[in-house]
């Protein structure tokens, strides 16, 4: 039963993505709003469920280790081994307002979390926390992310007559079914996957630390693997850099911060190291996006390397 389950899951994730990705690039050029936007916000944001669901389900429980290093290391996987699958099957043009905006952005939320969670550190505290004073500056952060893409709709739709073909404005109604069926055939086809595919593992053998490392930490990343890659296929370029992006920066401002404001999360000291990964992939992902406007195969094998060795370490180090 397990595995039709897993077979069903990847189906809905699929199907999902690509009814996903179709309604939300043809809802932006009716709306006459950039499809990077797009990528920022609904797709980001929808993707990035699974996230959400875990890091504030723990929290209530009282898991802050859970919580946290899911989000460090889902922003990982979304940098190095889903930009890099995705550029990999098709090269991924940048915009210039990608480069000097949005991933200065997601630089900005790594770097405020890594103040934030080095308390032992920065303060000579005997533990780590992100309380609820953290939480709020994360969601007022937030908040400030969201104003600058309100701003920058706002002032695109005054320039987008002609760079995006109109859709019939009669079809609203099929573009918003296409959005939300595909966002929930994506959440509930991750669901499907992650569950079974656990289960298949331990009755194969594996250890519940390999598991908790390999099926569970890329399960919450499946979404935004499937629907990037999938809007790479379609050469929706902007929408799938936008949703690795915008995930990565809703799950440090909004998941993290509306967690910590539940329940103060306790941060791992080896979470320090992983938070500096984090920012260095951001780092690269700003560098391979400068050069050259696009990111392409070469960029794409060095980012795929970069997870394979970084998940080779925490393998050693656990």
């Amino acid at each position: 039963m397990d595995y039709i389950l897993l077979i069903i899951g990847f189906v809905l994730l699929i199907k999902g993505a690509d009814f996903f990705v179709e309604g939300a690039s043809e809802l932006a050029a009716l709306m006459r709003i950039p499809p990077i936007l797009i990528g920022l916000t609904i797709v980001a944001f929808g993707t990035s469920a699974p996230e959400a669901a875990v890091s504030i389900s723990a929290a209530l429980y009282g898991s802050g280790d859970i919580a946290v290093g899911n989000v460090v290391g889902s922003n990982i996987v979304n940098i190095t081994l889903i930009i890099g699958v995705a550029s990999l099957l098709a090269p991924l043009k940048v915009e210039r307002q990608t480069i000097r905006k949005e991933i200065p952005f997601a630089l900005l939320a790594s770097l405020a979390f890594l103040i934030l969670a080095s308390d032992t550190r920065l303060n000579s505290a005997g533990q780590s926390l992100l309380d609820r004073s953290d939480g709020l500056i994360l969601l007022l952060l937030f908040a400030v992310f969201l104003y600058y893409i309100y701003e920058a709709a706002r002032n695109s739709r005054e320039n987008m007559d002609g760079q995006y073909p109109r859709p019939d404005p009669r079809a609203l109604g099929r573009y918003v079914a296409f959005t939300i069926g595909g966002m929930l055939g994506i959440i509930f086809g991750g669901d499907l996957v992650v569950d079974s595919a656990v289960r298949i593992a331990f009755r194969l053998g594996m250890s519940e630390t390999l598991v908790g490392l390999t099926i569970v930490a890329f399960g919450t990343s499946l979404p935004e693997l499937i629907t990037s890659v999938t809007a790479g296929l379609r050469k929706k370029s902007d929408i799938a850099l936008g949703n690795i992006i915008g995930s990565n920066i809703f799950n440090i401002f909004f998941v993290l911060g509306a967690a910590s404001v539940i329940s103060p999360l306790k941060v791992d000291a080896r979470v320090f190291t992983d938070s500096l990964v984090m920012i260095a992939a951001t780092l690269i992902l700003l560098i391979f996006s400068g050069t050259g406007m696009k990111i392409g195969r070469r960029e794409g094998i060095t980012l795929t390397a970069a997870y394979i060795l970084y998940l080779i370490f925490i393998l050693i180090r656990n």
